[in-house]
């Protein structure tokens, strides 16, 4: 699977990069038919709480693409928020394909 991840508005830490790429292949294994995944991280300004936003976009083959965005105070939450979301999709699907 491809992953992509954009940051925006900021530098991205290695640390980070690693967590959401972790996060991403714990999701891909359990869905062998998702194909790549767009992963946009972005400082929502002004610097206020909740100010950090993540969005996920898993592409399958044969289907419409998977979309989740979730507001939290650091990216860790956020991007766990999303895939929290995203799984209940992807069962439906798999369900479908069976």
């Amino acid at each position: 699977m491809n992953t992509i991840i954009n940051a925006i508005h900021f530098d991205i830490t290695e640390k980070l990069t690693a967590f959401v790429n972790k996060k991403i292949e714990k999701l891909a294994r359990r869905c062998d038919f998702v194909t790549d995944a767009e992963i946009n991280l972005r400082v929502v300004k002004p610097e206020t709480a909740l100010n950090k936003e993540a969005a996920i976009k898993l592409i399958i083959p044969g289907t419409n693409d998977l979309f989740a965005s979730k507001v939290a105070d650091n990216f860790e939450e956020a991007v766990d928020l999303c895939i929290a979301a995203l799984e209940p999709q992807l069962e439906r699907i798999k369900e479908k394909k069976q």
